[in-house]
């Protein structure tokens, strides 16, 4: 048990919930992190799954969720763009002891996942939309289009959601205006 994860818990108006996951978590063997700034379990140094809180639910997080069988139907898939992890969320440690043998169960499954080496496939970057504005600056800024396409693909993948967010093509120029010193400094969106 780590120390770190003690006052995580001590401090969350989840502490009720958060003790019985964490508990549920390391009954399956899973060793037990403190990696941004949260509780994660991992196997053989694989992250598996953490454990988070929010203002109106806490949760527990499968790194893998996509892969997971769900045959409870109980994953959520936080936003639309979210392409590998799934969590469960509770309001009540009710909700957590009441589904103990099914966490296990997804647990067991997460670990199976880890051992056999499974991947999860994301969607390539060329199958996300990019935003008419910021096509026009890599067609007219060849510099901007070499910087953008040396990012990591998940770096890319930012910028692009987050350029074709905004329904307005103001904000979308802004956005994309305020983003060019970073990309063109190989920088990530949140760097």
């Amino acid at each position: 048990m780590h120390s770190k994860v003690d006052g995580y818990i001590g401090k969350s108006q989840w502490e009720k919930e958060l003790e019985k996951l964490r508990a549920i978590i390391l009954d399956c063997q899973l060793n037990e992190e403190f990696k941004w700034g949260t509780p994660c379990y991992t196997y053989n140094g694989n992250n598996v799954v953490l454990i988070h809180t929010f203002k109106e639910y806490c949760a527990i997080l499968f790194f893998k969720g996509a892969l997971l069988s769900d045959p409870e139907g109980v994953l959520i898939q936080q936003t639309e763009n979210t392409q590998a992890t799934r969590q469960i969320r509770f309001t009540d440690v009710k909700e957590v002891v009441g589904m103990a043998r099914v966490l296990k169960s997804y647990i067991y499954e997460a670990i199976e996942i880890e051992r056999a080496g499974l991947k999860v496939e994301y969607k390539k970057t060329t199958e996300f939309v990019v935003a008419e504005e910021f096509q026009e600056k890599l067609d007219t800024n060849p510099v901007l289009k070499t910087a953008f396409e040396a990012l990591t693909p998940g770096r890319q993948r930012a910028y692009l959601l987050h350029f074709s967010a905004p329904k307005q093509s103001k904000t979308r120029v802004s956005r994309i205006e305020k983003c060019m010193p970073q990309i063109l400094d190989g920088k990530g969106l949140m760097d």
